[in-house]
């Protein structure tokens, strides 16, 4: 291994898309060897994702349609981080309230991840939800376009490992946040890290 690590430097920069929840960019970045090489990325606002672990250990998933693959993925609560300021805990309260009805007496962090990092420098935060508890009826958010479809369930955590390791479930966060909620019970929950964690830098 080298001494010294190769700094990449960008050269140059263009935003090819600007758009609400990510911006498409191409770079000229230097590459060792003292030659650059252009890089598109797309560069994504980020996300939370939420184990919700009840107290029979079962967790909360949701089968949601998504466009880009053409058909219905199984999924744990989640969305997108791009309210300005806004602390990634609350976010995860708040899409957990808002997709499948329940609050947590208690958040941590499970697992923060990259999701793809050959093209998007996205960051998606996985917590883990306990001590659940069903929001009031009439305090209850209405879901609209695809969330209206959504379908929710409850399984049995290990079962929904078997699942993901089973080739069922394939939504990266889905399946890093059901092996890392396997690992962290049977650690007796001293891996998991407080909800106001710092984020990956």
């Amino acid at each position: 291994m080298s001494a010294v690590e190769h700094r990449y430097e960008v050269r140059s920069r263009e935003v090819r898309y600007q758009g609400r929840i990510f911006d498409v960019v191409t770079e000229e970045v230097t590459m060792p060897g003292g030659g650059t090489a252009v890089r598109d990325h797309v560069r994504h606002v980020g996300a939370v994702a939420v184990v919700a672990l009840d107290d029979a250990g079962q967790v909360v998933l949701v089968r949601q349609y998504r466009q880009p693959v053409g058909r219905r993925l199984w999924e744990l609560p989640a969305g997108l981080t791009d309210v300005s300021g806004e602390d990634p805990a609350v976010t995860a309260a708040r899409e957990l309230a808002e997709e499948v009805d329940l609050v947590a007496g208690r958040l941590d962090v499970l697992v923060d991840l990259h999701s793809s990092p050959g093209f998007t420098d996205e960051l998606v935060r996985v917590f883990l939800a306990r001590d659940l508890a069903e929001v009031p009826a009439g305090q209850r958010h209405a879901r609209s376009d695809e969330e209206a479809d959504l379908q929710i369930v409850r399984i049995d955590l290990d079962e929904a490992v078997g699942m993901a390791l089973g080739g069922e479930v394939t939504n990266a966060a889905c399946v890093a946040g059901l092996l890392a909620a396997a690992r962290a019970r049977d650690a007796g929950w001293s891996v998991v890290r407080p909800a106001d964690a710092p984020l990956p830098r």
